[in-house]
């Protein structure tokens, strides 16, 4: 497989946050209900958060905190629009139930779960061109989260492909998310910290793809300023 996506990064969002990296994964798949034993294993990682952290302990797991960092650099409140791994973490510790999901979304889940990235997974074949730009959300620009309703990103890390965000670290948009009918994925990881190593979380989403989504083809990548 060829890497299809390029990414850039706005000036303004370098500047206010020089350590981001994205590290992705572009990979042809097979999406379906979630299986019980992936299940098993995303309840498997949740009871391992459980005995690890208290709720008091959420915002300090290295990723987390680097995203909420990245959060407040670029103007926005982490505590008012939590980054999704934040939130599933803090529902997990709670001991609240999980939903599920597909199979795509769940292994998505529990890497976030295991390592506090905050991950992004898009339907490639809904993407618009082939150059992708992080910024920063502005005033009033639309943005349909999913199962969030339109969602204000402004002063918010946003994705964009050439017609429109469709990736933040809180929710991806409704009009590049993955479905049963998926066949062509993009994995974005946004990983803010300098000193942070995901390779175990790259490494862990390909084997969950391979295990759980017949994926036999893929290329990962690494983009910073």
């Amino acid at each position: 497989m060829d890497r299809k996506y390029n990414i850039e990064f706005s000036p303004d969002f370098a500047t206010a946050v020089p350590t981001v990296r994205l590290f992705t994964i572009e990979a042809s798949v097979v999406n379906s209900p979630t299986s019980d034993s992936l299940w098993q294993v995303m309840e498997d990682s949740a009871s391992g958060l459980r005995e690890l952290l208290t709720l008091g302990e959420v915002n300090k797991r290295p990723a987390i905190s680097a995203t909420r960092a990245a959060y407040k650099a670029c103007g926005k409140d982490p505590n008012r629009y939590r980054p999704s791994a934040d939130a599933l973490t803090r529902r997990v510790v709670k001991g609240m139930d999980l939903y599920r999901l597909e199979t795509l979304i769940d292994i998505i889940n529990i890497a976030s779960l295991r390592s506090g990235y905050s991950i992004g997974c898009f339907d490639a074949d809904k993407i618009v061109g082939e150059t992708l730009t992080l910024g920063i959300g502005r005033e009033g620009e639309p943005y349909e989260g999913i199962g969030r309703g339109e969602l204000n990103i402004s002063s918010m890390p946003v994705l964009r492909d050439e017609i429109g965000g469709i990736g933040t670290p809180t929710s991806d948009n409704e009009r590049t998310k993955v479905d049963l009918g998926s066949r062509r994925i993009l994995v974005v990881i946004n990983v803010y910290g300098e000193e942070e190593d995901p390779s175990q979380t790259v490494g862990g989403i390909i084997r969950l793809l391979g295990e759980y989504a017949q994926c036999e083809d893929y290329i990962t990548d690494l983009f910073k300023p």
